[in-house]
């Protein structure tokens, strides 16, 4: 019978500070902070930055359309500003170090080869 081969963890790069930074500017200020980002090229090219920053300019997108389309209807309209909590509550996590999966978003990025 034969052992199963080890499986040793394979060395992430270093998610520091300045990046986790970068990337809560790029939810709380989305889309602006993501096509800066798209101009730095030590910025995207940082993996934890170049995992986050595009899934959020989409995002962004997504609720500008989104805020102007609902802002048409005269009672949810009042709302939309709630859309925005979603941005808060991304920065959070990715404040806590996690790798933030938006839904169908993320996996759309990457599909894309963003």
């Amino acid at each position: 019978m034969t052992t199963p081969p080890e499986i040793t963890p394979v060395a992430s790069p270093e998610v520091t500070s300045d990046d986790r930074m970068w990337v809560i500017l790029c939810f709380l200020f989305t889309p602006l902070f993501p096509i800066i980002t798209l101009f730095i090229d030590d910025k995207k090219n940082r993996p934890f930055v170049k995992d986050h920053y595009i899934p959020a300019l989409i995002l962004g997108v997504v609720e500008m359309f989104a805020v102007t389309i609902l802002s048409f209807i005269p009672i949810i309209g009042l709302f939309t500003w709630l859309i925005w909590i979603i941005n808060i509550i991304y920065a959070v996590k990715v404040n806590k170090g996690l790798n933030v999966e938006i839904p169908y978003i993320t996996e759309f990025a990457k599909k894309q080869g963003w």
